[in-house]
């Protein structure tokens, strides 16, 4: 089985290859992190950091730690944002190209169970995604490093959350693919929910403005239901700014809720005929 499993993963490794998005998204994060190591200067005045320079913004030596936090809680936010959203845009056709008429019954007739191949190529995309993700944050974090002297591994808590928030996303792609073999979908639906949660998270807010107790309780249903983007996004930058960051609660619903789309998009794909 562990054979099996690796195969799948490979597979899906070569397909991003072809279809260059593990490239593209390599070239992505090259770029950022060139970008990152042209933006941050240092000024030095007899041997001495006199002030450090990024984004424009301009800071003494006592604040340099300050100034690096906030840089970094920017880019987590970034990650959170344009990041999530090119991972699931690259990975998006990666599900429904298993689907296609030829390849399908080709795969299907290999001695691998159905729920087996979905889910070897649900984490062979993760892999994918997440590999970009460890490089581009610790090519971040290395680059601010060597060029302040300040480590910060607090800034390295983005791995975690960029990876286990993009596998929330990934199992909707997976569902969106096996019910309706559509890319365009399998974009668009993970983009409402990363759009409609910073909305739902305002539940103190709602309970103001909603005059019907019937319209408060569903706000509060979806709210605890769907993925926690936004507040996931908060957690990290909190970290980042090396702030408390309470309850993990919100990872844990977004995994749970991961954990029941990908049964879904099991049991369709069990049941379904090709």
């Amino acid at each position: 089985m562990a054979n099996q499993t690796m195969a799948i993963i490979l597979d899906t490794f070569r397909e991003a290859a072809a279809r260059k998005i593990f490239w593209g998204l390599f070239a992505l994060s090259t770029l950022m992190m060139a970008f990152f190591l042209f933006i941050l200067k240092i000024d030095v005045v007899e041997g001495a950091t006199a002030t450090v320079t990024l984004f424009g913004n301009r800071g003494p030596l006592g604040d340099v730690e300050r100034l690096i936090r906030q840089a970094q809680a920017g880019i987590a936010t970034f990650l959170y944002t344009w990041g999530l959203f090119l991972s699931v845009f690259a990975s998006a056709g990666l599900i429904p190209s298993v689907l296609e008429p030829g390849r399908i019954e080709l795969l299907l007739s290999k001695p691998v169970s159905r729920v087996h191949l979905l889910l070897g190529r649900y984490l062979g995309n993760l892999i994918v995604v997440g590999v970009n993700n460890v490089y581009l944050v610790l090519g971040i974090w290395l680059i601010f490093g060597v060029k302040t002297g300040l480590w910060s591994p607090e800034f390295l808590f983005a791995i975690f959350t960029s990876v286990v928030l993009f596998a929330v996303m990934l199992a909707v792609v997976v569902l969106i693919g096996v019910l309706f073999e559509s890319t365009a979908l399998a974009v668009m639906v993970p983009t409402a929910l990363m759009l409609i949660s910073p909305v739902l998270a305002q539940t103190a807010l709602a309970e103001r403005l909603l005059s019907s107790e019937t319209s408060r309780m569903l706000w509060k249903a979806l709210y605890h239901l769907l993925p926690k983007v936004y507040d996931i996004g908060a957690m990290t930058m909190n970290v980042v700014l090396d702030r408390r960051i309470g309850s993990m609660l919100p990872v844990a619903t977004s995994a749970l809720f991961a954990a029941w789309i990908l049964l879904a998009a099991a049991y369709v794909f069990q049941k379904r005929d090709f």
